[in-house]
């Protein structure tokens, strides 16, 4: 008879684990919940010859109760401690960025000249060796000692995707400060024309002006106070122009589909913008854009 003892005081934790054992109903198997003078315990007795599917099984069922009841405190608690200069609501967002980029898989690294996306390895797996490892070699586990002593690998993955999520709430809030000032700007200046067109294909920007005439960015480039340090590649140029120019309306000709640009300037110039799809100019350059491609 093989025999594991899972200890912890947490209550929650406790009945999670007699439930999950229940529907799982492996064979061979009795189990039951004692108090002793520290922890209260679960014990599982195995009663079958097949070693390997019993580790197997617990292997499985620590891992989920890890996941599902420490992941989200360890989170918080190296954040509280490493974040600590953050107040509770921006903590609270690096939370959420936090979850988010578990569901992923996905973290930030930073190389000599960029950042790139690299794909983690799957923190159930991380997980399930420590624990399959340690199983195999006794026969108790005081939960919370072999959450915090015994998952090092999988402490350095969730400080990883803290880092990711840290430098993601920092380039939020950066660009949402910088909406927030250009908003203010172009609400305290009178506009300077009626109308401009943006045509909106391949990634770039055309400016017409109201007689349909194309507006050259390159003749406000010389005036340019406003070019954000938050690169939109080309499109800065057509950002400045709209900046400058101030127009009090801006129909934007959507050739493709809308992207981070086209939101920004929805954000930065709120209530004065409208999308249209299927006007004249939207088929002129849709037509032109074709004869590009074909």
């Amino acid at each position: 008879m093989k025999l594991f003892c899972i200890k912890t005081n947490n209550n929650y934790i406790l009945d999670y684990l007699l439930n999950r054992i229940k529907e799982i109903n492996f064979e061979d198997l009795i189990y039951s919940k004692n108090e002793f003078k520290i922890y209260k315990n679960v014990i599982i007795h195995y009663k079958g010859k097949d070693e390997e599917s019993f580790l197997c099984f617990l292997q499985e069922l620590i891992t989920e109760v890890i996941l599902e009841f420490y992941e989200k405190e360890l989170i918080r608690q190296m954040i509280n401690y490493n974040y600590f200069y953050f107040d509770e609501y921006e903590r609270i967002q690096i939370c959420y960025n936090c979850s988010e980029i578990i569901e992923s898989g996905y973290v930030i690294e930073e190389t000599s000249k960029t950042q790139i996306k690299v794909k983690e390895k799957n923190r159930k797996e991380i997980v399930e060796n420590a624990v399959n490892i340690y199983v195999k070699e006794h026969k108790s586990m005081i939960l919370d000692g072999f959450v915090h002593f015994r998952l090092k690998e999988y402490i350095s993955y969730l400080d990883n995707v803290i880092d990711t999520a840290v430098n993601q709430f920092i380039i939020e809030k950066e660009y949402n400060e910088f909406i927030n000032l250009l908003r203010i700007y172009v609400d305290s200046k009178p506009a300077g024309c009626k109308l401009l067109h943006l045509i909106y294909m391949n990634g770039e920007s055309i400016i017409l002006d109201d007689n349909k005439s194309i507006v050259s960015i390159s003749d406000n480039i010389f005036s340019a106070k406003y070019l954000s340090d938050i690169s939109f590649s080309s499109n800065d140029l057509a950002l400045n122009t709209l900046l400058t120019l101030l127009p009090e309306k801006i129909e934007i000709h959507l050739i493709d589909e809308e992207d981070d640009f086209i939101n920004t300037i929805k954000l930065i110039f709120d209530g004065k913008t409208s999308i249209c799809k299927e006007c004249n100019i939207c088929k002129t350059y849709r037509l032109i854009n074709n004869a590009k491609i074909y």
